[in-house]
């Protein structure tokens, strides 16, 4: 029977790590975009947005409206700079809207 160590953890320790040793950031920042999103821009632009996928540092946004997607073009760097400053990291450096 292995021995346990006497080392205490917090559990939010505990879960860096297991996210660490596991490679699941990636997936998990690519949710926490989506969170980010819907929280940043409203429900009045969520509700014209198809999709939102996280690749690398480009965050693609699909839109339903081409008047909002065209609204939404002037003001990009504002945008990137609101959700990076949710997320808490520096993660979006390109977006792209469709």
């Amino acid at each position: 029977m292995a021995k346990r160590q006497n080392e205490h953890q917090s559990l939010s320790e505990v879960l860096k790590d297991f996210v660490a040793d596991n490679k699941l950031q990636k997936g998990l920042d690519k949710v926490e975009v989506r969170d980010v999103w819907e929280q940043i821009m409203g429900p009045a632009i969520t509700k014209y947005t198809q999709s939102i996928k996280l690749e690398r540092s480009t965050l693609f946004i699909q839109l339903t409206s081409s008047v909002l997607r065209e609204e939404l073009s002037y003001g990009k760097e504002k945008i990137i700079s609101n959700l990076n400053e949710g997320l808490g990291k520096e993660l979006i450096k390109k977006l792209v809207l469709r």
